[in-house]
């Protein structure tokens, strides 16, 4: 493990951008304020289209009028709140201004003389901060089931510092089995980090690697508040890892104080035990919807168990993705190794139509 001083890593961070190029680039077409009546529809960025529930919003609303004053006994509320619905101790969660910043933190401090390894495609945001202190990064495919090759990203380095696991993966949205996570927990080199990210874990029946936490002191378990509670622009999300870990990650001090209104709103979207299955089941039923509509019509889609979905449009997808846009219908990201692939948000029900109607303009044969 390199040794990271405070000055390296507000460098490293600050050099990190928010987005890849094509996200960053994708983004800047956007609208600075996306409106309903603006007739487009964003399926671009794995947001949720309901947005935080209800009782968040009010929660939020009351969270901005606390905005005056540090928000420390907000955190240590939510603390005390996850640590009891996850069964772990207080001293095992670390709150963060997004899971992104907890990643991008153990990528740099635990790389550097070591190595990152990671699937292709996945989340971009590891390999881009292990580029930015100059680590090596091997990218392993995916296996023929779109999981993650266990075997090869462990040979891939005898000297891997951390080991990146997107279970939901993106933009697949495949999982890797439990008992392949295990393994590389158990056969990993010494002293390499096991990452798990969970950010969609909530749309699927996966176990989650919470409970393996207690006895793993080299795995980091991340989640968020940005996908299925709907507040990725609240930008709230937590780690879950032992003691030692955590404090190794968090070498700038107590810095990840996130808003008033953030954190009142996942207390609240915490507290309401309908929430996770109502989401769950509307986005399982309007996915699977969508994916056998393309099915039927002769297109490959990945097995996807998150809000998103892969579809193989057998050309090169950038076309279809240009068209779509053209019709008021944003997609997702290209992956350069999966060029004729293209990442589909589950969005509501008139969205989805919206995007069938225009795909069948742009991508279907013609009807004689």
């Amino acid at each position: 493990m390199v040794d990271v001083t405070r000055r390296s890593v507000v460098g490293l961070m600050a050099a990190l951008p928010l987005l890849s190029g094509a996200g960053r680039a994708l983004a800047a077409t956007l609208p600075a304020t996306p409106k309903a009546s603006s007739g487009e529809v964003y399926l671009n960025f794995n947001e949720n289209p309901w947005g935080p529930s209800a009782a968040a919003r009010k929660a939020m609303a009351e969270g901005v009028a606390l905005s005056g004053r540090y928000p420390y006994k907000f955190q240590y509320r939510l603390v005390d709140l996850l640590a009891r619905q996850l069964s772990v101790p207080e001293e095992h969660i670390e709150i963060y201004a997004g899971s992104k910043v907890a990643l991008q933190q153990a990528v740099l401090a635990y790389t550097g003389s070591r190595s990152l390894v990671l699937a292709t495609p996945t989340y971009e945001a590891p390999r881009m901060a292990a580029e930015a202190h100059g680590a090596t990064v091997h990218e392993v495919p995916l296996d023929a089931a779109h999981a993650h090759d266990i075997n090869a990203m462990l040979a891939a380095d005898t000297q891997l510092g951390v080991i990146y696991i997107c279970n939901p993966n993106n933009p697949t949205g495949t999982l890797t089995p439990m008992a392949q996570i295990e393994r590389a927990l158990k056969e990993k080199p010494a002293g390499a980090l096991v990452v798990v990210d969970e950010a969609y874990i909530h749309y699927c029946d996966a176990p989650s690697c919470v409970p393996l936490v207690k006895d793993h002191p080299d795995l980091l378990v991340l989640r968020t508040f940005s996908k299925i509670y709907g507040m990725a622009g609240a930008r709230l999300g937590y780690a879950v890892g032992q003691p030692a870990l955590l404090a190794k990650l968090n070498v700038l001090g107590e810095q990840n104080v996130a808003a008033a209104a953030s954190l009142l709103g996942a207390i609240a979207s915490l507290e309401d035990r309908t929430l996770l299955p109502e989401r769950k089941q509307s986005n399982t039923r309007i996915r699977d919807e969508n994916m056998t509509w393309f099915r039927d019509r002769g297109f490959t889609c990945t097995a996807a168990q998150g809000n998103f979905f892969m579809v193989d449009l057998r050309r090169p997808a950038q076309e279809v993705v240009q068209g779509l846009a053209q019709h008021g219908v944003r997609v997702g990201r290209i992956w350069e190794n999966w060029p004729n692939w293209v990442r589909i948000t589950v969005g509501k029900e008139e969205e989805m139509a919206r995007l069938r109607s225009a795909f069948a303009l742009v991508a279907l044969p013609a009807k004689r």
